[in-house]
């Protein structure tokens, strides 16, 4: 049986504030238990107040824009997530406040981690969490932004099912469960920023493991599908840049590019060597083609023929 507790008397948290000696009191661990804590307190904690605003602080936090719709800006921040305004946080801080995201969510796990082991003589894991949008659905949930001790990831690779099927690619993300779990529990409103999970003790690595974090569940660049926005893709596109390429990803091969140039400009693309010979297409839009599907342009004639090639992966 899985059960989920998150404790009432944290209080206001600011900077300096030692986390496992705000939990330890409100709670029994045992070996097994994993805490889950939001990034919030963490942050706040970490002294990652700012007297300031999002829109001051998002350029700093920000890698690079996946899309922009209005007064939302969706960025890919310095620590590889994919969220609204770089998960800077202006709710539940003093008026002409905003939180960053901690410097390292990982590292805070394990210092977590490593306290409670310490003070409290218990094997837990730990994990950070923060809230997040996901694409296609409506509404928020919590998500592992960081994680000590529990292995983020569960790959079911080589098993089979039980009708005998294989499982090829199925990955449960351990960590988001147990983030997602632990917001039912604690709520946005309640000040109950930890939740102590218990029943899962399989998931809780040996002492001295703390595995490798809520950063592998990110996915590199150029391996999402959906790298940037619909508007953006089409801006980065034309406008060629080589620094925006990596979000389209891999090259794709001669058969897939023969047919977007067929479909996108009417043009005839035959194989030629390595690349392709294209006639009948539009250099503006061949070109732009080539940049989103990882190919270059080699030579045009007035738009009627160009040598095509892919890039190296």
């Amino acid at each position: 049986m899985i059960t989920v507790h998150a404790p009432d008397g944290v209080g206001d948290v600011r900077t300096g504030d030692d986390l496992a000696a705000l939990l330890l009191p409100l709670v029994e661990l045992a070996d097994g238990d994993i805490v889950v804590v939001t990034s919030k307190v963490v942050a706040k904690a970490e002294g990652q107040v700012r007297a300031s605003t999002r829109e001051a602080e998002l350029p700093g936090e920000t890698r690079r824009v996946v899309a922009r719709r209005g007064a939302t800006t969706i960025v890919r921040n310095r620590l590889g997530l994919t969220m609204a305004a770089a998960g800077i946080d202006a709710s539940n801080v003093e008026p002409g406040h905003v939180v960053l995201l901690p410097a390292d969510p990982d590292a805070s796990a394990r210092r977590l981690r490593t306290a409670l082991a310490e003070r409290a003589g218990v094997n837990v894991g730990v994990v950070v969490t923060d809230t997040a949008g996901r694409a296609w659905r409506e509404g928020q949930v919590d998500i592992a932004i960081g994680a000590a001790g529990v292995l983020p990831l569960e790959s079911f690779a080589g098993r089979v099912d039980g009708y005998g099927n294989d499982l090829v690619v199925t990955a449960p993300a351990i960590a988001d469960e147990l983030a997602g779990l632990a917001e039912l529990a604690g709520g946005k409103l309640a000040g109950r920023p930890f939740a102590l999970v218990r029943g899962r003790a399989d998931l809780v690595m040996p002492v001295g493991e703390d595995g490798p974090g809520a950063t592998s569940l990110i996915r590199p660049e150029g391996r999402d599908f959906f790298g940037y926005g619909a508007r953006e893709a089409v801006l980065r596109a034309l406008t060629g840049r080589p620094e925006d390429r990596t979000p389209f990803g891999a090259p794709a091969d001669h058969e897939e590019m023969a047919a977007a140039i067929a479909e996108a400009t009417g043009g005839v693309a035959v194989p030629d060597g390595e690349g392709l010979t294209v006639d009948g297409a539009d250099p503006t839009a061949l070109a732009a083609l080539a940049f989103a599907f990882g190919w270059t342009v080699e030579a045009a004639d007035r738009g009627i023929t160009a040598r095509m090639r892919p890039l190296t992966p």
